[in-house]
């Protein structure tokens, strides 16, 4: 995944047209049109950088700025009181873009802060972090890349580009078996979730090569990684937190996925400041 991709365009384009309106009303009668400056983003606290390769895109498709100079790089570990990013241009066009460009930058870097501190958690494991599909509606794409900028790994993207059967599809199909055997004459990987001892021989008998295990506590999860013995990648997943995660981790899992990584992110602290 990249940062300048359609989705993120019409995402960027979408958000200027919500908070600009006809106009941006307040900039357009105290600034002069030909009024010129430079202005800073600030990192307010130590953070991980997620986002600021979206500011081309947020002035580009405002127009007037004269030169956008990118300080740090998305996954980058910024401190308080550092800058990430300089713009010099048109003062209405600076602060026109002002809060789209905040907004971004500090739920991405939230995402990635967020990310960065699971990651370190389950450091000298063979285990990696996983993401979700319980992203912000209409950010999925942007939520990813903050993800993988923290240290993360992505899982799918959607619905449409990996297979992951769950105990109401497996209700649906009749059974494990016929689930598995649908789904593997897709093509594309499957995972499925099992939920007891014999669902996991069943599932493994079956052929199924990636495991999800949802919400069981640390110790009945390093059981059932043990009796896949190997035959099969595990991922653990519900109610996986910061406090509990590296005992996850440590069952031999191959991944733990958290949904808190996009869903419970609290934006940092950023701001811009302005020098007419």
């Amino acid at each position: 995944m990249e940062w300048r991709h359609p989705e993120i365009t019409r995402l960027i384009h979408g958000a200027l047209e919500e908070d600009i309106g006809p106009g941006d009303v307040t900039t357009l009668a105290c600034v002069e049109e030909t009024a010129r400056g430079a202005g800073v983003f600030l990192a307010r606290q130590k953070l991980v950088l997620a986002g600021v390769e979206l500011l081309d895109q947020i002035y580009e498709a405002l127009g007037g700025l004269d030169r956008l100079e990118l300080l740090r790089s998305s996954g980058e570990e910024v401190q308080a009181d550092e800058q990430v990013a300089r713009v010099v241009g048109r003062v209405r066009t600076l602060l026109t873009a002002e809060r789209v460009a905040l907004n971004l930058l500090q739920r991405l870097s939230g995402v990635a802060t967020l990310t960065r501190q699971f990651a370190r958690a389950i450091e000298g494991t063979r285990c990696r972090v996983l993401d979700t599909r319980k992203t912000t509606p209409g950010m999925r794409r942007l939520d990813k890349l903050a993800v993988a900028a923290g240290g993360g790994t992505n899982h799918r993207l959607g619905l449409f580009d990996a297979v992951l059967i769950k105990n109401n599809h497996i209700a649906a199909a009749g059974g494990i078996r016929p689930a598995l055997d649908r789904a593997q004459r897709t093509g594309l990987p499957v995972q499925i979730e099992v939920r007891t001892a014999s669902e996991l021989d069943e599932a493994l008998e079956c052929g199924a090569g990636h495991l999800l295990l949802d919400n069981l506590p640390p110790r009945e999860a390093a059981d059932m990684v043990r009796r896949v013995a190997g035959r099969a990648r595990v991922e653990l997943s519900g109610g996986i937190t910061l406090a509990n995660v590296r005992a996850y981790a440590e069952t031999g899992a191959d991944f733990v996925s958290a949904g808190a990584l996009t869903h419970s992110a609290p934006a940092v602290d950023l701001s811009f400041r302005l020098d007419p």
